[in-house]
Order: structure tokens, then C-alpha cells, then sequence
């Protein structure tokens, strides 16, 4: 099996993750994204709390045969790439991470990442004509994407304003409605 770990604080997660998803499964033949929210991120802190994150996440897949939600991350003090990896990969399987460029262009400051560079094969989503370094050791396959305009921040900034984006799938935006996220 070709699972794809998918990581981030998804604070919240919108269109732009699920064709990012969809593209690599198809592109690069993945029988599974398993999308992981991070609990405690150590580069980004969420803003949002973990259990409403994790609930958008799980109502934004549930239309996608192919993508899975674990919630593997919710008791650790901080969300660590190895430790989570630590955990799945003896569960078999070929592994690869999805990740955005600008992320793993930092792939060198996170906690034990030449091991991780060691355990898994990085899919980096990068919009068309990007570079970004490969550290010595890592696999790369890039993921060219179309052009995504859309971002995290941005919908946050818009929900604040009392905004609905379109970019948010209808189940994450009945989440947000429902809960009060956001200043919505």
C-alpha cells in the first residue's frame, strides 16, 4: 500500500488541500492521504483547538474514498514529523509526505530530520517554475500544482470579517457556523 502522510494545522483546512491531495494520489499513484492534524505544532502554533481542527479535517475528507483522518497526534506535547512517523511506519507500507515548498524548504530545523529525510519519500507541492533546496539524502517528487491562491490566513482574515469563502468546503463551513470558529 502507497499511503501519503498529510501534515499541517489545517487551521482551517480548505479546497486548496483536498486538489493538492487529489493531484498527488492520482499523479503519483497513492492508495491513501492520511491527513494528520498537528496538535502542538512546533513551527506554527494553531489558533484554533486541536479537537475542532481534527473535526473539520474529518468532515472536509468524508466525500473522498481515498482520504483517511488520524488523530495520532492529539495527545503528543508537540507534533513532531518523527515521532508520528515513528508510530505508522511499522504498520507497512510504502510511505511518501506530502508537503508544501515553502515547509520543507525548512525541512533542516525540524526535531531529527535527517531521519526523516531517511524514512520517507517527500512529495513537494510547489507552484509551477519554484525552487526550493534538496537536502543531500532527501527523495523529492515534485508536485507542480495549478495555481492555488489560497491560504489559511487569508480565510481567517475573511471569517473575521463575518465573510463565508468560497474556498472552504460546505461541511467545513457548516463546522465553522455551527462552533463560532473564527469570529464567524
Amino acid at each position: 500500500m502507497r499511503i501519503a502522510i498529510f501534515g499541517g494545522t489545517f487551521d482551517p483546512i480548505h479546497s486548496a488541500h483536498l486538489v493538492v491531495a487529489a493531484e498527488a494520489a492520482r499523479q503519483f499513484h497513492l492508495d491513501q492521504i492520511l491527513f494528520i492534524p498537528n496538535a502542538v505544532p512546533p513551527h506554527k502554533p494553531g489558533r484554533t483547538p486541536y479537537a475542532q481542527r481534527l473535526r473539520m479535517v474529518q468532515a472536509a475528507c468524508a466525500g473522498y474514498p481515498q482520504f483517511a483522518v488520524s488523530d495520532i497526534e492529539q495527545a503528543n506535547e508537540k507534533s513532531y514529523s518523527i515521532l508520528t512517523l515513528e508510530r505508522l511506519l511499522p504498520t507497512g507500507g510504502e510511505w511518501f509526505f506530502l508537503i508544501g515548498a515553502d515547509a520543507f524548504a525548512e525541512i533542516t530545523t525540524w526535531f531529527r530530520w535527517r531521519e526523516v529525510l531517511a524514512l520517507v519519500t517527500f512529495i513537494v507541492v510547489s507552484r509551477p517554475g519554484s525552487t526550493y533546496a534538496i537536502p543531500e539524502g532527501a527523495r523529492v517528487l515534485p508536485l507542480e500544482t495549478l495555481e492555488l491562491d489560497v491560504s489559511s490566513t487569508r480565510i481567517r482574515a475573511e471569517l473575521a470579517r463575518g465573510e463565508m469563502p468560497a474556498e472552504l468546503p460546505p461541511a467545513v463551513a457548516d463546522c465553522i457556523r455551527a462552533e463560532g470558529l473564527y469570529g464567524f
